[in-house]
């Protein structure tokens, strides 16, 4: 059986392979995430791409060290009002973004990227829309105290999944990819590679 590894530190992305009956080791790559973004946005590459870039970059990382494996790298960017959303660092750099995104519409962009031998054999980016409803500050203020800062691991800083459901008026796109993995396009290929009984 090929090994498979998870090029992450997400525990959601864990979860989600680990629910769908993947046997997978978790080996995060090291990627400076920011220099990566910056030099692409210089350069006026659309948001999709970077997702992908991003992916990729650790993807190979870890494929390098372990060729023989099948490595998958993921990465999700936030999209709103033409800007390229980063991770929050502080739980107040979430509760603004949190009111700035309230009320209106923003993209997720969840890549993955298959590496093996040190080269991508596969990738897919999903896009989905999600609006959110005009929350108020208590409710935001109450969902962030709720939470704490593991909240900051997440790009939007809500969880679809849980109470974060609430924020949102209307979301269209794949429930999987949303919480941070194109899981149903990740298991058709790894199918393909044998990894799943067909």
């Amino acid at each position: 059986m090929t090994r498979v590894i998870l090029a992450s530190a997400s525990q959601s992305r864990a979860n989600i392979l680990r629910n769908a009956g993947i046997a997978f080791d978790v080996m995060p790559a090291r990627v400076d995430e920011d220099d990566v973004k910056n030099s692409m946005l210089a350069a006026n590459t659309p948001h999709w791409v970077i997702a992908d870039a991003l992916a990729e970059v650790k993807a190979l990382q870890i494929s390098r060290r372990h060729p023989d494996a099948l490595v998958i790298g993921a990465d999700q960017v936030l999209s709103f009002a033409g800007e390229l959303v980063s991770k929050c660092a502080t739980m107040q750099e979430a509760r603004d973004l949190l009111c700035r995104l309230r009320g209106r519409g923003h993209e997720l962009l969840s890549a993955a990227v298959i590496a093996k031998d040190g080269r991508p054999i596969w990738r897919h980016t999903e896009r989905s829309k999600l609006t959110m409803f005009p929350v108020s500050d208590g409710f935001i203020d109450a969902y962030l105290i709720k939470k704490g800062e593991d909240i900051l691991s997440g790009v939007g800083c809500y969880r679809l999944e849980d109470e974060g459901a609430q924020f949102f008026s209307h979301v269209a796109g794949d429930y999987f990819a949303i919480l941070g993995l194109p899981l149903i396009q990740l298991l058709s290929a790894l199918r393909e590679q044998g990894v799943i009984a067909k």
